[in-house]
């Protein structure tokens, strides 16, 4: 047994014909930090599991009762160095169990569980080549533009006189063909060898310090696992979690798109979240990502926002409202594809990455770039639904940026210029009597504007700076090309001053000694970043 790793226990037991899913299998492991109670899952051929993933150093002793038992002691050896154990929110930022900050650089594979060999070999090979210590994928296969093939194996067995039928039609929310699709499926049975070969991937990601942003539902869907009862999604949920819980790199995303699932209702996904709550004994990282109607985050069991948004200025925002985390797990992606959703080129999916890092917030990474000579597209292989290759100009840049907020080595918050006060929509009535009247026929201007309207304005006038402390400041001008720039910096400091060109990816010394108010030389060109680090 080590710290922050799966520790399994296999037992011998009754053979199961039937209901494989529910089994009444428990266990207690208990350490000097006290006791944690996990739900252990029947694996097939009469043999039974428990899984626990231990977080603190030295003795661990459990007992496991049920339709099996036993009991037993362990020692838990210390971590290995690339062991970090669970990520977990601290404020607004996010952490490692062993207490260092998690940086999460994440991309999306929707399919990456439901792809042949050579596919699923090739995405982890390019998965080892690039910056991404996340990757947001589906339980259930997705049917979708460029992703209709159907998978080897299913989460679940098909009822007993029943036959699977292949159907590549666009079904996408059809009620009626859902809800007999729906009518295959035993949950109660689930597939092993889905499952095995599942978790086989989840374990492959967790050796390469990748994390699983792991989507428990979708509305993309021709098999009918959107239109499930309540019933049957309990029983899939609670199997899903005890076997899987204790794998250090997972993540819960309650949905993909939730609020366009058309069978399921607002209450619906409060009962969701809270089995999946209920049942984590380790509380992993918990969420539910948007279409158009963003998830309540104040849920006392949402750990962090996660966000589908196209503007890039929500992270001081959200932050000062909910005092989680801000990930936006889907701001369009790289491509070429006649969908808007995905046709930024790399520079703008650069440039979003830094609006949102530097503000203090995670972004993710998608690509959808297509061959326009094939004959047959369905056959393509686009790295936002099955994986595969990556030829896109953005991940390059995005380990430039990955590389430098681990040289920072603290999260950044966002910093407001000076001048931020001047676009809030109240001020306090002395701040607003005292302004110079060069600012009060602004503030007038400004006050009259509607709710909506200044939004508006504010995500095209927004000042990207982030800061930790008075240690660092980094500043990001976006698609502005200034030659110079004015920066603002405590007074009783010295700082070293860098200019970062974040496309070509160089880094150049403006000054040292610096400190105060500050004129930095730029290039007159985009994407351009200032980077002040503390001296003294």
């Amino acid at each position: 047994m080590r710290q922050y790793e799966t520790f399994e226990l296999s037992f011998d037991g009754a053979t199961l014909n039937d209901q494989w899913a529910s089994v009444d299998v428990t266990a207690v492991f208990t350490d000097q930090s006290g006791s944690k109670t996990v739900k252990g899952f029947y694996a097939g051929d009469g043999v039974y599991k428990v899984r626990y993933m231990p977080e603190t150093v030295g003795e661990v002793s459990w007992k496991v009762s049920g339709v099996v038992s036993g009991e037993g002691k362990e020692i838990c050896e210390p971590a290995a160095e690339d062991r970090h154990g669970i990520v977990r929110a601290n404020g607004v930022h996010l952490m490692n169990a062993d207490g260092s900050w998690f940086f999460s650089f994440g991309t999306t594979v929707y399919g990456l569980a439901h792809q042949d060999k050579e596919i699923t070999e090739q995405t982890f090979d390019t998965l080892s080549k690039n910056p991404f210590n996340k990757v947001r994928m589906c339980v259930f296969p997705k049917h979708y533009d460029y992703n209709v093939n159907d998978p080897e194996y299913f989460p679940f067995e098909v009822n007993a006189g029943m036959t699977y039928t292949y159907d590549r039609g666009n079904t996408f929310n059809d009620s009626p063909f859902l809800s007999e699709k729906a009518k295959y499926w035993n949950v109660n049975q689930p597939c092993f060898a889905f499952w095995d070969a599942f978790e086989e991937k989840i374990k492959r990601l967790d050796d390469m310090g990748i994390q699983v942003d792991l989507i428990l539902f979708h509305p993309y869907d021709r098999w009918g696992f959107s239109y499930l009862s309540a019933e049957q999604n309990r029983i899939y949920l609670e199997y899903l979690i005890s076997r899987l819980a204790a794998f250090p790199n997972i993540w819960w995303s309650l949905a993909n798109e939730y609020d366009i699932c058309a069978d399921k209702s607002q209450e619906d996904w409060y009962q969701i979240e809270e089995c999946v709550a209920a049942n984590d004994p380790y509380h992993h990282l918990l969420s539910n990502h948007n279409c158009f109607d963003i998830w309540d985050f104040s849920r006392e069991n949402i750990t962090h926002c996660s966000l589908q948004k196209r503007t890039m200025t929500l992270v001081p925002e959200m932050m000062e409202k909910y005092h989680k985390p801000v990930l936006y797990d889907e701001c369009v992606y790289e491509g070429n594809v006649k969908q808007t959703w995905g046709s930024l080129n790399g520079e703008e999916m650069t440039n979003r990455f830094w609006k949102v890092t530097v503000h203090g917030g995670y972004c993710t990474h998608g690509e959808v770039y297509l061959d326009m000579d094939m004959e047959n597209i369905d056959d393509a292989v686009l790295w936002w639904a099955k994986g595969g290759k990556l030829i896109g100009t953005s991940p390059a840049r995005i380990a430039y940026l990955r590389n430098l907020m681990e040289e920072i080595g603290q999260p950044l918050v966002p910093y407001e210029g000076p001048m931020a006060f001047v676009f809030k929509p109240d001020l306090p009535k002395e701040v607003e009597d005292n302004l110079p009247d060069s600012l009060k026929s602004m503030r007038r201007s400004i006050k009259r504007m509607d709710k909506v309207d200044l939004v508006r304005h504010h995500d095209q006038e927004t000042f990207f700076a982030g800061h930790a402390g008075e240690d660092t400041y980094l500043f990001y001008y976006g698609t502005d090309c200034c030659a110079r720039v004015d920066i603002n910096l405590p007074k009783d400091h010295t700082y070293k001053i860098e200019v970062i060109d974040a496309w070509n990816m160089t880094r150049e010394t403006f000054t040292t000694g610096a400190s105060g108010d500050l004129e930095v030389k730029l290039t007159g060109r985009p994407y351009m970043a200032v980077l002040a680090t503390r001296e003294s």
